[in-house]
């Protein structure tokens, strides 16, 4: 076992120190951990066989923390609130349980009792932020923070955490240009700022900025120990980028560690599946629309009654039948002439093909000609088309899932605004939605309609 997993708390922390120091060996500590599954189980076990004495309850709440046992941590770190080291853990603690305004409290007087530190105040501004967008004014929130940040030196402004949180600032006021400036200039500073990395990834994303999103996800999960959305949003993306084996690496790594997360599984199966697809999806679409027309019976056609029956006769009973042949075979057959071939070219050329195609011709015109027109003319049979003829990639398709979508109505009956904020869906993914819609003539519903 390392011997930083095996220290005592009082050995390895210092509380005479400042607390961000004291809690930068903690942390440095809780990733050496996660390097080794041994360590970490043994750890693990370590930490139950302590009591609830002051001594070893305070070094147990520390070691929860570490292993991400949050609310036991915080059950029991808040015996020790005195103690600035289990204070800034207990802090943390109730940031990734969302207690924001215990946070915030906890943080504030840290904050006053370490002035130079800039974590504390961090930390206390982050959680008041966070509890003004819980109550749903992101303008509001925004201008309180700008407020604080103003309050503070200009060193800490130019700072990771200053930085940092004026990216936040801009982000809650949709400024996304602005905000990503921000956080890239804080990952200059910090590159293993957690907080801020997964800004600027998610953002990003957002943006439709991929390759910047990937390459802070990449780093996100290389400090150890990854959180369960990074692994998820990372896996997203590697399927959006057609890397379906690594996204498959990131759920296999959730399901071992979360067995019972049922999201998790499904996206597993998915990139699983994607992996094993050795076939060219599009032109297997595209094969998949030219079978079901040319499976039309030719009875479906207003044809007159001396084409229809030469074609009977030709045993010709579906369209498929019909483009097999060329114009000097149909004229061979007894009764059938220039005004029944004619009748038949008509017909073919409506749906974009001709007598005598070769296959191949025939699935790239049928393309053309459902690029021109949707080939449906009334609204409510548009509407009606199930979600997966509108051929989403994977994170597009999940995310109109997600809203309870069956259909094409279901869709267009969402803003832009409620799409951008669902979780994994960015401008890439809109612009790819609407898209899909526009070659139907539909949009998205109007903001505030």
């Amino acid at each position: 076992m390392s011997q930083s997993a095996t220290m005592t708390a009082e050995e390895r922390f210092d509380i005479r120190n400042s607390p961000i120091q004291s809690f930068g060996a903690l942390q440095a500590a809780r990733a050496g951990l996660f390097k080794s599954r041994h360590d970490l189980l043994r750890f693990s076990d370590s930490i139950g066989g302590l009591g609830d004495s002051a001594e070893e309850g305070r070094r147990k709440g520390l070691g929860l923390w570490m292993v991400g046992r949050y609310e036991e941590a915080a059950k029991l770190l808040e015996r020790f609130e005195s103690d600035n080291v289990a204070a800034f853990t207990l802090a943390r603690c109730c940031m990734s349980l969302a207690r924001w305004d215990k946070a915030a409290s906890i943080f504030e007087r840290l904050s006053k009792s370490f002035p130079e530190e800039p974590r504390p105040r961090s930390g206390m501004l982050e959680a008041r932020l966070e509890l003004d967008l819980h109550k749903g004014d992101a303008d509001k929130a925004a201008s309180n923070l700008e407020d604080a940040l103003q309050q503070t030196t200009p060193a800490f402004g130019e700072s990771a955490e200053g930085r940092y949180l004026h990216g936040r600032m801009n982000e809650a006021r949709g400024q996304l240009e602005a905000a990503i400036d921000h956080y890239a200039a804080a990952r200059a500073l910090d590159p293993q700022h957690r907080g801020n990395l997964f800004r600027l990834a998610w953002l990003g994303e957002r943006a439709g900025l991929e390759e910047l999103a990937l390459d802070a996800y990449q780093q996100l999960a290389r400090l150890l120990p990854v959180d369960r959305a990074t692994l998820q949003n990372l896996g997203v993306l590697y399927e959006d980028l057609g890397r379906h084996q690594e996204a498959a690496a990131c759920y296999d790594t959730i399901v071992r560690s979360h067995p019972a997360d049922p999201k998790a599984r499904l996206f597993f199966e998915d990139a699983k599946a994607g992996i094993s697809m050795y076939y060219d999806e599009d032109m297997e679409r595209k094969q998949d629309r030219l079978d079901q027309i040319l499976r039309i019976p030719i009875t479906d056609f207003e044809l007159s009654v001396r084409a229809r029956n030469c074609l009977n006769k030709m045993n010709i009973a579906t369209l498929g039948d019909l483009v097999k042949q060329t114009e000097a075979e149909l004229l061979s057959y007894k009764n059938f002439g220039e005004t029944s071939l004619n009748e038949i070219k008509e017909i073919l050329g409506q749906k974009g093909l001709r007598l005598g195609m070769a296959r191949e011709e025939a699935v790239a015109s049928i393309e053309a000609n459902r690029r021109r027109s949707p080939g449906i003319s009334d609204a409510s049979d548009i509407n009606n088309k199930p979600i997966s003829e509108l051929e989403l990639s994977i994170r597009a398709r999940r995310t109109v899932e997600s809203l309870g979508c069956i259909t094409v109505g279901d869709v267009i009956q969402h803003s832009e605004e409620e799409l951008l904020g669902m979780p994994n869906f960015g401008q890439t993914s809109l612009q790819e939605l609407k898209s899909k819609l526009a070659e139907l003539g539909l949009k998205l519903k109007p903001k505030g309609a």
